[in-house]
């Protein structure tokens, strides 16, 4: 009779070891993870709650009209160092009709142009204070002046494609069973709220809400120091157009802000992983995903303006980043390095590049 060879106890070991740091590691991610989707839904309720009140303070500043709209989602995104609670804080206000949809869109797209700035700030502080490379801080400028050179089209074609309804007729919407569901469990919170606080009070708290959300989904993000040696020859694969565009779409939808996944190119060029000239077409992809945490607070919050107007936003800058991958990637890419080595060559240029990018919103916001 044939006899069953027994699995020895190398084999059993080696079947069935995974270290328990690496499952603890694991179900904290994912711990963090949903608890930071719970704390952005309920940011969006409680930011909702207290919306209507805000509409006096933002006449006090004289934020009306398309060009005050694009200067406070540009400012505001710098303050928070991120693009994406400005966004959503946009979207609540259009729902709540403080603002029309062409502000709203204003202060999407503005805060947009300002969530990038982190990536700047923290180049910034790795070349001055960590290592003395300027490759960190040549990322920040890159990913601005893509950003800004992008966006700009963007913006008006998106105004275009809202004043002739080209997207009236999408309609997307939160199931039923969910909104009860969002109601039902954030419901007492935001009554206690209103109960304690007043109004202002109450968006304030949504706010505040809101950044912690994100800093709490961050933390279920993987961590890049201390990799292995070949992650390098992983991303040397990687450092084409069509894939690092593709990289950053999915990092962008992984860590639904579009400053943690740029600013996770900065120690990646310090370590060479990757270059300057490859970052183009990520950052384009990003600045696309970028708005898929939007676009689930305009569904949640339940307004066909907000969600035709997000959508505005996502149409117009897939088309204009698609032209620039496709038609005229070459002296795009060219014309971008040139301008972030000149701004880049003498820290006069660079004090100059930061004070423009921070004057015109500010200008923006007073006009």
């Amino acid at each position: 009779m044939e006899q069953r060879a027994r699995p020895t106890m190398r084999d059993d070991a080696s079947a069935s070891f995974v270290p328990d740091w690496l499952r603890w590691s694991a179900l904290l991610r994912v711990a963090y993870a949903l608890a930071g989707l719970a704390l952005f839904a309920l940011a969006l309720e409680i930011t909702r709650a207290g919306a209507g009140s805000l509409a006096p303070l933002l006449s006090d500043i004289n934020v009306q009209g398309v060009p005050n709209g694009l200067g406070f989602g540009w400012l505001f995104a710098y303050v928070v160092l991120s693009g994406s609670p400005v966004a959503a804080i946009g979207v609540t206000l259009l729902s709540e009709g403080v603002f029309h949809e062409t502000e709203a869109f204003a202060v999407i797209a503005g805060s947009r142009l300002g969530a990038s700035f982190i990536v700047l700030a923290v180049g910034f502080l790795a070349f001055r204070f960590g290592r003395r490379s300027g490759d960190g801080l040549a990322i920040g400028i890159v990913a601005m002046l893509v950003t800004f050179t992008t966006q700009g089209p963007a913006v008006a074609l998106g105004f275009l494609a809202l004043h002739q309804g080209w997207l009236d007729g999408v309609k997307l919407s939160a199931p039923d069973a969910l909104l009860q569901g969002t109601d039902a469990a954030f419901g007492p919170v935001i009554d206690a709220l209103d109960s304690v606080f007043p109004g202002l009070l109450v968006f304030v708290v949504g706010a505040a809400v809101l950044l912690l959300a994100f800093a709490v989904f961050e933390r279920a993000l993987p961590r890049l120091e201390g990799e292995a040696e070949g992650i390098r020859r992983r991303l040397d694969v990687l450092n084409r157009r069509p894939l690092m565009f593709l990289m950053g779409v999915i990092m962008t939808l992984t860590t639904l802000s579009v400053a943690v996944s740029l600013t996770v190119l900065v120690p990646l060029a310090l370590r060479g992983y990757v270059r300057r000239e490859h970052i183009i077409p990520y950052v384009l992809g990003a600045n696309i995903a970028t708005f898929v945490d939007t676009l689930a607070a305009s569904i949640l919050l339940g307004g066909d303006a907000a969600v035709a107007v997000v959508l505005a936003q996502v149409a117009s800058i897939t088309v204009v980043a698609g032209i620039v991958l496709t038609v005229l990637y070459g002296p795009y890419r060219t014309a971008i390095l040139r301008s972030e080595r000149w701004i880049a060559a003498r820290p006069r240029r660079l004090a100059g590049f930061l004070g423009v990018i921070v004057a015109v919103p500010v200008a923006l916001l007073l006009v």
